[in-house]
Formats: C-alpha cells, sequence, structure tokens
C-alpha cells in the first residue's frame, strides 16, 4: 500500500490567465468584452474533448451553489453570476471558469496524490488557449493575474488531505506553522477563506513568481509526502494505544447517522468523517470509497434541494438525515 493511500483525496492544478488590454473582472468595461471572452474561450476549447458549457446567469442560484459544493466552480464566479460561465468536461475532471477573479481560470483534478498527472493534461489546453488569445505576460512578472500571488507561472498545485489522526492528536497546529516556513498554505475543503471541515485539508503553494511548474510542484509534493508519513504513523499510533477511545467514537457516529431523524449539515460532515476514519483504522467497511465521498456534497444544502426539489426549509434536516442513513446503510457496515 503506498504512504498516501487513505490520506491523499484529490490533486489539482489550477492555472490563471487573462486577456492582454482587458481590465479584470471588476473593471471590465462592457458585457461586450464578457462575452468576447466566453466566446473566445469556448471557440477554443471546441478543439478538444466534449465540454459542457454554462453561463451562470441561465442557473438558479441553488444550481450554481450545487456546483461550488461540488468543487466545480468557486464562489467568486457565482458573485460575478452576470458575465460569467463554466466549461466542464464529460468527467467533470477539467473545469474552465470565465470572467472569475481572472478571466480565465484553468483547472483539472484527479484522484489520489499525482500532481503531474493533472498538469499534463491541462497543459495541452492551456498551450491552445494562449496560442489562441493575447494572454497577458511580461517577461520580468511571468502571467500577469488579478492576484499577486499567482504572478510568475500563475499556477496553483493543491493537494486535498483526510489528516484526522493529525488534527485528533492536536498536531495539525505544527503543520500549520510547517506549511508556512515552506511557502505553502492550507485551506478547508471549500478553498480560500474556509476552515477545515471533517479533517480535510486542502495543501498548496502561496505564490508562483520565481519558480516554473516543475518546482512549484516538486516543492509541493515533498511536503505532502512527509504529511501522509506523519499521519500514517499517528494512525498507528491511535491503534496501538487509544483504540477503545476512538473504536466508540467511531460507532457511536455510525450509530446517530442511521438512525437520526432530524440532521444538520455540519453535524453531517462531521459524523461522515468520522465513519471515514472508522474505515481507515478497520473498525468499519466502506464498499464504496468513491460513491461514499460523494455524500458530503450530496447532503449538502444546495444539492439535496436539486435532488428532491423540496421548498420546506424546515423539513430539509429530515430529508438530509433520512436520504444520509439510508446511503450510509448502503455503503458501509460495522465489522
Amino acid at each position: 500500500m503506498e504512504i498516501y493511500d487513505g490520506i491523499a483525496i484529490s490533486s489539482r492544478i489550477r492555472l490563471a490567465r487573462n486577456v492582454d488590454g482587458l481590465q479584470f473582472y471588476t473593471k471590465l468595461q462592457s458585457d461586450i468584452d464578457a462575452n468576447y471572452i466566453i466566446g473566445s474561450v469556448v471557440k477554443t476549447l471546441e478543439k478538444f474533448e466534449v465540454f459542457n458549457f454554462l453561463k451562470l446567469n441561465d442557473l438558479s442560484l441553488n444550481e450554481c451553489n450545487a456546483l461550488f459544493e461540488k468543487h466545480l466552480i468557486s464562489k467568486e464566479l457565482i458573485e460575478n453570476k452576470d458575465i460569467s460561465g463554466v466549461a466542464i468536461s464529460e468527467d467533470e475532471k477539467i473545469i474552465v471558469m470565465i470572467n472569475e477573479e481572472d478571466h480565465i481560470r484553468e483547472q483539472c483534478l484527479e484522484k489520489g496524490f499525482n500532481l503531474y498527472k493533472p498538469f499534463r493534461r491541462l497543459n495541452k489546453i492551456d498551450d491552445e488557449i494562449i496560442s489562441s488569445l493575447p494572454i497577458a505576460f511580461n517577461k520580468d512578472l511571468g502571467f500577469i493575474t488579478a492576484s499577486p500571488s499567482n504572478l510568475g507561472t500563475g499556477m496553483r498545485a493543491s493537494v486535498m488531505l483526510f489528516l484526522p489522526a493529525l488534527e485528533l492528536t492536536g498536531k495539525i497546529k505544527d503543520v500549520y506553522v510547517r506549511a508556512r516556513e515552506n511557502g505553502l498554505t492550507i485551506r478547508g475543503i471549500y478553498g480560500e477563506g474556509s476552515r477545515a471541515e471533517g479533517y480535510f485539508y486542502q495543501i498548496s503553494n502561496q505564490n508562483s513568481l520565481g519558480l516554473d511548474e516543475n518546482e512549484i510542484i516538486d516543492k509541493v509534493s515533498d511536503f505532502i509526502y512527509s504529511l501522509c508519513g506523519e499521519e500514517k504513523e499517528l494512525r498507528e499510533y491511535i491503534l496501538e494505544n487509544e483504540q477503545d477511545k476512538y473504536r466508540d467514537m467511531v460507532l457511536r457516529s455510525y450509530g446517530i447517522l442511521t438512525n437520526c431523524y432530524s440532521l444538520g449539515e455540519n453535524e453531517m460532515v462531521e459524523l461522515l468523517a468520522k465513519i471515514k476514519l472508522g474505515q481507515v483504522l478497520g473498525f468499519l467497511d466502506i464498499f464504496s470509497e468513491d460513491k461514499f465521498q460523494k455524500l458530503f456534497y450530496e447532503g449538502a444544502s444546495a444539492n439535496l434541494k436539486e435532488i428532491f426539489e423540496f421548498s420546506d426549509e424546515k423539513k430539509e434536516n429530515i430529508i438530509r438525515a433520512e436520504y444520509i442513513s439510508s446511503k450510509v446503510k448502503e455503503l458501509s457496515q460495522r465489522r
């Protein structure tokens, strides 16, 4: 078993690009500029695999929030709803957001820990975008971006990690310190501005100026390898020294999720994460990790409304409890 199995959830590469001669999204002169960017990017993407293009102004706010909960778009894109759009590949691994903080935000997501795989896949699309549009670039500063932290390559390399042992033993504070010392940043499950929930932490490079793409990927990867080793050792420590304590915690969580009548969203995330911990510690079996991982967003407010199309807000927690309870019973069992 690889050291990062059961720890690294996904790897993502994101590239920020802007069209030369146009203001950033906050000061775009007109809808004509916004539509020019959208049309140019969509035309370029037609040369590749099939993309589903969505203008956010054609979607309801709840539909937009459901895409956000699935990590397909950002809050900033929703805030620019009137002028923004998104192109999503059929496998939902490549997402190109248009008129977000930057004119173009390309990203590719892959399961597990492998930053070079999404980078290679996204690089082909980026090369075509750069050759098809006049992308803003400076020989000293690199790609010109809305945020100074993205100057240079414009690249953010990030890995989503499941770190229950580091959090429960209180050692996660040291990880924050070491990350800063290594020029990295730690965010929650929904990226910038979000707090860590359910033991999920997103770790990425803080800046991209002065480093090339390979150096950024290697820098992030080295830190992730080390962190996965620490998490693995602490899980072994828990099993050897505090197994009864955590077995009880996990099975109590399983009991609540499979029998509750009402369930809030934050409580759902906490309890699902404890069941996920139970699997890695060997207290529970999860039959499909992919389907179980989807419960974290399927039970979130906007996606729940898309699934069941309810309007009575008072019933949301009851509907969530019934849905998540049935899914947990279907996808997992006690050992």
